[in-house]
């Protein structure tokens, strides 16, 4: 018998594959948004940035040869000059009076629109209208259709019944621009708040009825402060939108009678006095309001978000 031998076969180990490292991945997961944020960049960050440099400038367009670096003066007239502390205190009584107001009508309209009824569709759009107007034909429809004192809508009536017939525009002013933004801005609230009141718990409302609860008392203790974080974000984010505001003041008065405030005196200065440095200036402080007010804007979310995530 022959004995046969068997030669072992060696297998060739297999190459180890490369893995791409975690940074790798990462930038190539980045890779698609790369575009848009460059785009970002270019067309808010690097305008800002050069606002930034002018405001340090003593800088006038008619006479760029004139210009020269002043360091923190342009700062320093904003916050000294009259005209300037003027439209500043205009700014912020415009912001709050809007705000307060729109959030206080707002709310009214939330807890009606919270109950059910026939039509509740119907209404809410409707309400929800005015705030998809732009802005500038909601200015000029309030300057011309209601506040015209020859045949504005609000004289018509007061002529009706037999009233005065007051230039609204000259005589309130102010008060003119204000009701025109609470008009704009009161859907806007009312949307926020009625998110609001939709999460409640109403096995706990039931609860309250139960125990013997009156609606005030509900409302009170129950659905206000659940409201709390609700009211604060629709301030914030009124307050963001209402601070920048130039179209209502621009079209309904022309920043005349003393209702400029300080986005309208940064258009003034720039492109009426042609002073770029101080309206860089003006202009920064703007923005640097915006971005405090926004900073508590997203904290307001962050907890709106961790209380629906706890929640649920």
């Amino acid at each position: 018998m022959t004995a046969t031998t068997t030669t072992p076969v060696t297998v060739a180990p297999a190459r180890a594959v490369r893995q791409p490292s975690a940074r790798l991945r990462a930038w190539a997961t980045r890779a698609p948004l790369l575009p848009a944020l460059i785009f970002m960049i270019a067309v808010t960050q690097l305008p800002f940035v050069a606002t930034l440099v002018i405001s340090f400038f003593d800088w006038n367009a008619l006479y760029p040869d004139a210009r020269r670096f002043t360091g923190l003066d342009n700062y320093r007239q904003v916050l000294t000059d009259a005209d300037l502390r003027h439209s500043v205190w205009t700014t912020v009584l415009l912001t709050a009076t809007v705000v307060l107001v729109s959030l206080v009508l707002g709310l009214v309209l939330a807890l009606l629109l919270d109950r059910k009824f026939r039509g509740r569709g119907v209404v809410r759009t409707l309400l929800i209208a005015p705030f998809l107007i732009v802005p500038v034909a909601a200015a000029l429809l309030w300057k011309h259709v209601l506040y015209n004192p020859e045949y504005g809508l609000l004289n018509g009536l007061l002529h009706y019944v037999g009233g005065p017939q007051p230039d609204w525009i000259s005589r309130t002013p102010l008060l003119a621009v204000e009701a025109s933004l609470v008009w704009q801005w009161t859907p806007f609230m009312m949307l926020i708040l009625l998110a609001g009141l939709q999460s409640r718990d109403h096995e706990q409302i039931e609860a309250a009825r139960v125990d013997g609860a009156n609606d005030w008392q509900i409302f009170r203790h129950l659905t206000l402060p659940h409201l709390r974080r609700y009211l604060e974000l629709g301030a914030l984010l009124g307050s963001i939108y209402i601070v920048q505001n130039f179209d209502a003041v621009f079209t309904i008065t022309s920043g005349g009678l003393g209702t400029a405030n300080l986005p309208y005196t940064v258009y003034q200065s720039f492109y009426q006095a042609h002073e770029n440095g101080l309206a860089s200036a003006a202009g920064v402080l703007v923005v640097i309001g915006s971005i405090v007010i926004a900073t508590f804007a997203l904290r307001v979310v962050s907890s709106l978000f961790r209380e629906e995530v706890a929640r649920s």
